[in-house]
């Protein structure tokens, strides 16, 4: 459960996390950048690489038989490295999230050293190889930035500009020496995208938009009936100045615990699929005075072979309604069409955060449920990944917590397409399922599916099936777990250089940690401030149970 004073420990434990950046260390500035893609193998599978965010490096280990690692080599990149992907055994791309650029490092030079670097759009985050010989870069940016083309503008206030962009570079041409010339940069109808997956063959890419939003909108206050009712009725329907027909006013309680009367505030509404229409808690119809059409595309499908490289027409375009944060894409190499998307859908049309005791509905402990969603041709499938749990119970019942899993990032299929790993950033494990139960939503949540870690924040892994063996990194203590396939468990623990303060490494946990801040082990604070940043939404977070 996440309670007010949990919610305001929230609040605290992002500022403190900064602050304490300040104070111990004045040379240190955190920018908490959520890692996307922090491990690569190279192609032979010979060398790991891993991207070292706070220290602002490529780190490269040596891979023996039996699947040990051994410090190779430690690259200067670009600021805040998000992600890294193997062009081949001898070149490594590095996504420098603060620095908006790409580093092109040569692995196989005595020292490794970058030998180009690409600038692009605001924010880059991901980085795959796909089209023709897979010789193309596709890299994830926000619709703006210093680097941004001024043929294609940032059109800030302009309606309906696709606002998420994949920056393309031909990986054998590159362009302009002082950094780099894009082969095409596509744009896409969604804002900040986030993770991408290429197909087996490289013939198509997946592109996730990152906070890609549920439908939901706020009621402006004068369009929600003022309260002239009371003895419990809910304030019917009213004429607007305008004339439009509002449906009520605001859902009970109509005072708190005290018999305080509650302001007039706005209301939060959802839009359903099956009715199309705007809809409160109460299920009334707001679509008389919600006068815009919200489109929920969240993965869209691109012909990475095309030329230019071009999103699929039509249905086969895009998929919606996959989550409201969406943060990694995996494609099953058995089955090229399925692809799995970890994200969490949000519940922010529910109002309050108190136990509901009074105030009847409640988020308490139900903010973002923890999901993987699967694509599958034209179908959109999601899975609850904690789909044991009872959210009307509070505090959840002991053993709950220890099943779930919270804040899913990255993702590893075998390459049978029967084994999907999935790192739970929030949970300090690594969940393992059956493809086929997932997909048919058969499995069943224990913690005897998980592979526990020594450390927490497990932000990506990659699978090395050849020496069985799974490569994860651990964000809170900046380090790698090497973990033995067959025994589904850790063997070996490396750290890598942190020059985070000792406050922050330490404080970091109760931000993300769910089983330290929830009994179920599936909220924590940054299930709605993601990555110590927000959602994107909208809440009503106020608590009738409590005096004013």
């Amino acid at each position: 459960m996440i309670d007010a004073r949990r919610g305001i420990a929230c609040a605290v434990a992002a500022l403190a996390l900064l602050a304490g950046a300040r104070t111990a260390s004045a040379s240190y500035t955190l920018f908490e950048s959520g890692q996307v893609r922090p491990l690569a193998l190279a192609p032979d599978g010979s060398r790991l690489f891993a991207v070292n965010t706070p220290d602002n490096r490529l780190e490269i280990f040596a891979i023996d038989a039996g699947g040990s690692l051994t410090p190779a080599g430690s690259v200067p990149v670009g600021l805040e490295p998000v992600a890294v992907a193997a062009r081949s055994d001898d070149e490594v791309w590095v996504v420098n999230h603060l620095s908006d650029s790409i580093s092109v490092v040569d692995v196989s030079a005595t020292p490794p050293r970058v030998v180009r670097t690409l600038l692009v759009g605001d924010e880059p985050r991901d980085i795959v190889f796909a089209g023709p010989a897979r010789q193309r870069a596709f890299i994830t940016t926000a619709r703006r930035g210093q680097h941004l083309p001024a043929a294609l503008g940032a059109q800030l206030t302009t309606p309906g500009t696709p606002r998420a962009l994949v920056w393309v570079f031909d990986a054998t041409a590159l362009g302009d020496p002082l950094g780099g010339t894009p082969l095409h940069i596509l744009e896409l109808f969604g804002d900040t995208p986030r993770g991408l997956a290429a197909s087996p063959d490289g013939t198509r890419v997946y592109a996730a938009v990152f906070h890609s939003g549920n439908q939901t909108t706020t009621i402006h206050e004068g369009a929600v009936c003022d309260d002239v009712l009371v003895n419990g009725v809910v304030a019917g329907p009213c004429l607007l100045s305008d004339g439009t027909l509002s449906p009520g006013g605001l859902p009970l309680p109509e005072t708190n615990i005290d018999g305080i009367k509650r302001p007039e505030t706005s209301l939060i509404v959802r839009y359903d699929q099956g009715s199309g229409r705007w809809e409160d808690p109460l299920g009334r119809d707001w679509s008389p005075v919600v006068r815009f059409n919200l489109p929920d595309h969240d993965v869209f499908a691109i012909d990475a072979t095309a030329n230019p490289p071009a999103q699929l027409a039509g249905a086969a375009g895009s998929f919606d309604s996959v989550g409201t944060v969406l943060f990694n894409l995996a494609v099953n190499p058995a089955h090229p069409s399925r692809v799995y998307v970890t994200n969490s859908e949000a519940f922010n049309e529910v109002r309050f955060e108190g136990p509901g005791v009074f105030g009847g509905s409640t988020v308490r402990g139900h903010l973002h449920e923890a999901r993987i969603t699967v694509l599958d041709g034209t179908s959109v499938t999601p899975r609850h990944l904690n789909k044991h749990l009872d959210y009307n119970t509070v505090p959840s019942p002991p053993g709950d917590a220890a099943k779930s899993l919270s804040t899913p990032t990255g993702m590893a299929v075998s390459s049978d397409g029967a084994t999907l790993y999935v790192a739970a950033f929030g949970s300090g494990a690594v969940g393992v399922f059956d493809t086929a139960q997932l997909e048919a939503d058969t499995f069943t949540p224990s913690a005897a599916s998980h592979i526990a870690l020594s450390a927490g924040g497990p932000s990506g892994l990659v699978l090395d099936e050849g020496r069985d063996r799974l490569y994860v990194l651990t964000r809170f203590d900046n380090a790698i777990s090497v973990v033995d396939t067959d025994t589904a468990s850790e063997i070996a623990h490396i750290a890598v250089h942190n020059p985070e303060p000792a406050s922050v490494v330490a404080g970091r946990p109760f931000l993300y940690d769910a089983a330290f801040t929830s009994s179920n082990g599936e909220a924590s604070c940054a299930v709605c401030h993601v990555f110590g940043d927000f959602d994107s939404l909208a809440w009503d977070l106020g608590n009738p149970d409590d005096p004013v």
